[in-house]
């Protein structure tokens, strides 16, 4: 029996089509998308962002990302959860740094996208510091000491707004929790890969069913509200938004991109493994961060979240044993025909807000934990001062501030609200720490000494 795999990443077209068949072919790709889908969508359920336009921004995205990766990697760029702390700091209407603006959301937005714009280029440095002193010397500056603890601190800082979402109706976000778990856990195949979609799903029918039987929400407003679904065009044309610019949205946004980037490397060595190609070699970690970068920018030049590799699309690769990037770009095109189709939309978001509050229980804890699993894969040992220090110093700084009382530093005619720069000052200190403490030296005892002791010690 050969063990010689259906196709290879990068292979032609012809062989994706030809040996699958064009309707298996068709199917994969769709399984790709609907493996990317509710999550990608709840990032704009979370933001106020459009959902047309996060579709077309992923789509056009992963294939900008394919373009510069020469077609050779089988990943799909989605919306980043990363980002989303840093959205919430520009656009909270309580504690944003435009509260008492008196700007719009939609133009809170604006400028959160033109954060998420600039922060794109983060991508184009790191890469050209690749190419000009290797894989190796950078990653030296962003080890799993400073990378793991940022990301637990993304995950726990948005953990107040699950349970604000959920508390419209705390049934429903329960009932969508546990189909979540029980997908995660016990759930096999596609399943066990898609529990955020299974648990939107899954909710949705229960809501319809609760809506149906004349059932409400705890304070008596109705679960559904179909009349913009009823009112929606077919096909229509997105509402993109062009960006504005903030030096301190800009400080907000930038830090998250070097979260972003610690996953984009793991996941391209997984799956440099599972297709038996180096990936950071050939095309090269120098092209596809410059790819995942320029997708970013590009989904920030339009009005949508930023993109990151999606770990459920690698997921798929492992379930199905398919590695050509062919058919991940299918998916893509998936999503740009669903940007153009505003019924669609609508239909989302008529998604109860509690429902993505029981689903972003395991979301936001899912993050926290991919920080805590980085710590231990890469056997970060906490014992040590110097890691100990790291990682308190990245946590307390960052929450610290973020719930802490306002503080604001005036630099000329800007003024720096240095509580809602808690993640980038904690990132940099991460950063700086990681550089100048020394090493922790183990001093050795010798042997014999040791066994001459003991010796003595039974003696007496």
């Amino acid at each position: 029996m050969s063990n010689k795999k259906p196709f290879q990443s990068g292979a032609p077209v012809k062989d994706a089509f030809g040996q699958l068949g064009t309707g298996r072919t068709l199917l994969l790709g769709l399984q790709h998308m609907f493996a990317m889908f509710g999550a990608t969508i709840l990032v704009p359920l979370l933001t106020g962002l459009s959902v047309q336009v996060t579709l077309i921004g992923v789509g056009v995205g992963t294939l900008i990302f394919h373009f510069f990766a020469k077609g050779r990697v089988p990943v799909f760029l989605g919306s980043s959860f990363a980002f989303l702390v840093g959205i919430r700091l520009i656009t909270d209407p309580e504690h944003g740094i435009f509260a008492e603006a008196g700007l719009s959301q939609a133009e809170k937005l604006s400028y959160a996208t033109g954060g998420i714009l600039v922060a794109g280029f983060v991508y184009f440095a790191l890469a050209l510091i690749v190419k000009l002193v290797g894989v190796k010397r950078v990653m030296k500056a962003m080890p799993p000491v400073v990378t793991g603890p940022i990301v637990i601190l993304i995950g726990v800082m948005l953990a107040p707004f699950a349970i604000q979402q959920s508390a419209d109706n705390m049934t429903l976000a329960l009932i969508s929790l546990g189909i979540v778990i029980v997908a995660a856990v016990w759930g096999r195949g596609m399943a066990k890969v898609v529990p955020l979609v299974l648990g939107m799903l899954g909710g949705y029918g229960v809501a319809l069913i609760m809506n149906a039987v004349g059932m409400t929400n705890p304070d008596g407003s109705a679960i559904f509200y179909f009349a913009q679904v009823v009112e929606a065009d077919i096909v229509g044309v997105p509402p993109f938004m062009l960006p504005r610019f903030n030096i301190v949205a800009i400080l907000i946004m930038i830090p998250f991109a070097f979260a972003t980037i610690a996953e984009h490397i793991a996941d391209m060595v997984i799956l440099s493994n599972l297709c038996e190609e180096d990936f950071t070699k050939k095309p090269g970690l120098f092209r596809t961060l410059i790819g995942d970068g320029l997708a970013t920018s590009f989904s920030g030049l339009i009005g949508a979240p930023a993109t990151t590799t999606y770990s459920e699309n690698v997921g798929v690769v492992v379930l199905t044993k398919i590695h050509d990037a062919k058919v991940v770009m299918l998916a893509a095109v998936y999503a740009v025909i669903l940007g153009f189709l505003p019924i669609f939309a609508e239909i989302v978001y008529t998604i109860p807000t509690a429902i993505v509050g029981g689903v972003s229980f395991i979301l936001y804890g899912m993050i926290a934990a991919v920080g805590i699993r980085s710590l231990v894969e890469n056997q970060v040992d906490i014992g040590k001062t110097k890691n100990l220090v790291i990682v308190a110093v990245i946590l307390v700084t960052g929450l610290g501030l973020r719930f802490g009382p306002t503080i604001t530093v005036s630099l000329g005619s800007v003024d720096l609200p240095i509580d809602r720069l808690g993640v980038a000052i904690a990132a940099m200190l991460g950063i700086l720490l990681n550089f100048i403490l020394p090493e922790e030296k183990i001093e050795a005892v010798e042997v014999s000494e040791t066994v001459e002791a003991d010796e003595a010690g039974e003696v007496n």
